[in-house]
């Protein structure tokens, strides 16, 4: 199999022999639960109950408003204590949440099972927005809008994106190996929708034993398995359209633009689940992992668990913890509190240790152009955090700032230390105000 792969990138170490061999295990619905009207993007979803109210696991409590949106539904049955603003630990501001007491019996709302076969487009499209899916690779958009486009917009192609690249992170990996079957079904139910002439998944070759998985299906569903080069941002949509397509997403522009849409492997089971059982979004397979948990691990865990309550079922900390991300190394945020809930789209919890982290002290540019070499969009970072940080922000706007993905490939090879990926989203920020 010949592998693919794409311009540009980094080849740091994965760690994820941490967990890759662990098999995913339940942890207990929370005592307490902390739902956000916002873990997706596009318009906050408006509240249907209210304090004092009574609610079961995947009752809908929050209703998707506007067209991109999604709503929002109970993790655990309980009480509905209050609405307050709770610190968000992606958005970095406080914004409305649901706090669910539970009641101890984690009582769930009945499902009703259905035939995909026997469904419309437009019935199955109901139900994914309905269930409130959105994209689990980290994005987090609302699925029911990316498998409805325009009709002007012609997809050829389906991507199931396999590929994992982030250091540390396996919940996919495990996802791939423990719901194959119902992965594969979830592409059907795709398929059905977007009606493309190709399905193909994508997955790093590292993951050898995922893609004899899929290389085993004989029925009808055409799937091309394709091999790809371990090297990071290959899980990047973008980046995998250009490494198994050969093709440029515009800039500004979006995969559907170049007739592809891509779906990450757990974002396609929430599918399969939300379209044969109804069943909402209410918990997702995480890695907790890093050398300060004790117990590192892949786990199914409720929306709305706090990370304190995820930790303590992975063993506790380890040590002195340095630094404690949502997320991976490269494109995960970081936390200054464990004090914040499990967003439907977190990946992953990762803790480092103090001996793991230093706050390096940055210098002067030397022009060296690293940056440059493994930009995967073949920008200039150098120049865009310098103008950057001169306000120069129409400057970056000129030489292409809206077109960087943020992956962090930058700031990973600089050996003058330069926080470039900082000064972009700086720069993005004011770019943006302005704009509004």
């Amino acid at each position: 199999m010949r592998l693919r792969s794409f311009r540009g990138g980094i080849h740091p170490k994965t760690f994820k022999e941490l967990t890759r061999d662990k098999p995913t295990k339940e942890i207990p619905p929370p005592k307490l639960a902390i739902i956000p009207l916002s873990q997706h993007t596009g318009a906050p979803s408006e509240p249907m109950v209210e304090p004092g109210q009574h609610v079961k696991a995947g009752q809908k409590i929050a209703e998707a408003k506007g067209l991109i949106s999604v709503p929002q539904h109970a993790s655990i049955s309980g009480k509905v204590k209050e609405m307050l603003d709770y610190p968000h630990p992606v958005l970095g501001k406080r914004t409305p949440a649901f706090v669910i007491e539970s009641d101890g019996k984690d009582e769930w709302v009945d499902f009703e099972k259905r035939d995909p076969a026997s469904l419309s487009k437009e019935e199955i499209i109901s139900a994914i927005k309905e269930a409130g899916v959105v994209g689990l690779g980290g994005a987090a958009f609302p699925t029911h809008v990316k498998l409805s486009p325009p009709p002007d917009k012609t997809i050829d192609t389906l991507i199931l994106n396999g590929a994992e690249c982030e250091p540390y992170i396996t919940c996919d990996h495990r996802m791939m190996l423990e719901h194959f079957t119902e992965i594969v079904e979830g592409a059907k139910i795709v398929k059905k929708l977007l009606d493309p002439k190709r399905c193909i998944i994508g997955i790093e070759i590292n993951k050898q034993d995922a893609m004899k998985k899929f290389l085993s299906v004989k029925d009808d569903s055409q799937f091309e398995v394709v091999g790809l080069k371990v090297k990071y941002p290959q899980g990047d949509e973008k980046q995998m359209i250009e490494a198994l397509l050969g093709r440029e997403v515009p800039s500004g522009g979006l995969p559907m633009d170049v007739g592809v849409v891509v779906q990450n492997v757990g974002t396609v089971y929430s599918i399969w689940e939300a379209v044969t059982k109804s069943k909402p979004l209410v918990e997702r397979v995480i890695t907790v992992t890093g050398r300060g948990i004790k117990d590192p691990s892949n786990v199914i865990v409720r929306i709305g668990t706090l990370i304190r309550d995820v930790v303590n079922e992975c063993g506790g900390y380890s040590g002195h913890v340095g630094r404690l991300t949502m997320g991976g190394p490269l494109m995960g945020i970081s936390q200054y509190t464990d004090e914040i809930p499990i967003l439907k789209g977190t990946s992953a919890l990762l803790v480092q240790t103090e001996e793991e982290t230093s706050v390096d002290v940055s210098s002067a540019c030397i022009r060296c152009a690293r940056c440059v070499d493994v930009c995967p969009v073949s920008l200039l970072p150098a120049e865009l955090a310098k103008l950057s940080e001169n306000g120069r922000f129409e400057d970056c706007r000129a030489l292409g700032v809206l077109d960087c993905r943020e992956c962090g490939c930058c700031s990973y090879v600089c050996p003058a230390k330069i926080d470039i990926v900082h000064l972009v989203k700086y720069a993005k920020m004011e770019l943006l105000l302005k704009k509004s």
